[in-house]
């Protein structure tokens, strides 16, 4: 089968023939349909992902196709069922085996590409503004990033519960993307003042940062008392440094949120969050931005989108046809 490989860190992976992959005790075989890039995909080939797999492997973290095979000891799906995954890797290739506790089986009215990239980054926003920031109606969350994969849905979600929503993004076509999604007002990376422009707007409640550095800092001034700022990502290559002694003077609370690892300490808050998501998306009420869809024999030429910023929303691989 054909597979993204990763052999090691110094070379950019590329299109191989390998093995079709046996499914191991609790694990599914999926013919894959399709599969959601994501930067951590990014940071895994440089070796700096907090979850990179060892050496060698296939990228690709979240994916959507059919159930083909089975474990023996696998209970609740089939072949011929139609699921999401999110596996962590694998998802760059025609087959893959991925736990069974990851999946998800998916309504009618999803299809591939919607499918694939769904799950990292509708779960991450709605973990991290309803569980995490417990983002209110009438509060006003401030977006940074917010035209890409997961700033997007921070912005719909974020609409969805009842907030005001401030995007920022770089340029007018990524923010024209944030407007669709439902912003309230929008404030430009490149030539605006985060801090000036969210004070004359009366200042953030919750900020979503997916992007650090300076535009963390800025937000970060910009926050009401009582304030909760939301650490998605890095995207800037900046990790941002924060003096405790401001926190205390506004009461501002710094919180963290990585999706994937609720998977191992509390596995019902990530089910029940996509339950939620699904049922949404079921009634017509999230609208997945998905701006480039490529084959698989062009996945690099994705990842570059992704590292170049030129993406708005998803990228997704289509795999086959199903």
């Amino acid at each position: 089968m054909r597979a993204f490989f990763l052999t090691d860190h110094d070379t950019p992976a590329r299109l191989s023939d390998v093995a079709i992959p046996e499914p191991a005790e609790g694990e599914i075989r999926l013919r894959i349909a399709a599969c959601g890039l994501n930067f951590a995909d990014l940071l895994m080939q440089k070796g700096t992902y907090q979850d990179t797999p060892a050496l060698p492997f296939v990228l690709g973290m979240e994916v959507s196709g059919i159930v083909d095979a089975t474990a023996p000891d696998v209970k609740g799906f089939a072949p011929g069922d139609r699921v999401a995954v999110f596996g962590g890797q694998g998802g760059l290739a025609d087959y893959g085996c991925f736990s069974a506790a990851r999946a998800v089986k998916l309504p009618d009215t999803m299809g591939w590409t919607d499918a694939a990239g769904f799950q990292i980054a509708y779960g991450t926003s709605h973990l991290a503004l309803d569980h995490r920031a417990r983002l209110q109606p009438g509060e006003t969350l401030l977006v940074l990033g917010a035209a890409g994969g997961v700033g997007l849905t921070a912005v719909e979600i974020g609409k969805l519960i009842g907030a005001r929503v401030v995007a920022c993004a770089r340029g007018a076509d990524k923010l024209e993307a944030a407007k669709k999604a439902g912003a309230d007002h929008l404030i430009d990376a490149e030539s605006g003042d985060i801090r000036a422009e969210m004070k004359a707007l009366g200042g953030a409640d919750v900020v979503y940062d997916p992007v650090g550095g300076d535009q963390f800092t800025a937000a970060f001034r910009s926050c009401n008392p009582e304030g909760r700022l939301l650490s998605i990502g890095f995207a800037s290559g900046d990790v941002p440094q924060i003096k405790a002694n401001h926190l205390m003077v506004k009461n501002l609370s710094v919180m963290g949120l990585y999706w994937g690892g609720y998977l191992a300490f509390r596995p019902d808050v990530l089910t029940g969050s996509l339950a939620q998501l699904m049922a949404w998306h079921g009634e017509g009420r999230l609208k997945p931005h998905i701006s480039h869809v490529l084959p698989l024999e062009r996945a690099a030429e994705g990842m570059e989108l992704l590292r170049s910023r030129k993406s708005t929303g998803k990228v997704v691989i289509t795999v086959a046809d199903l």
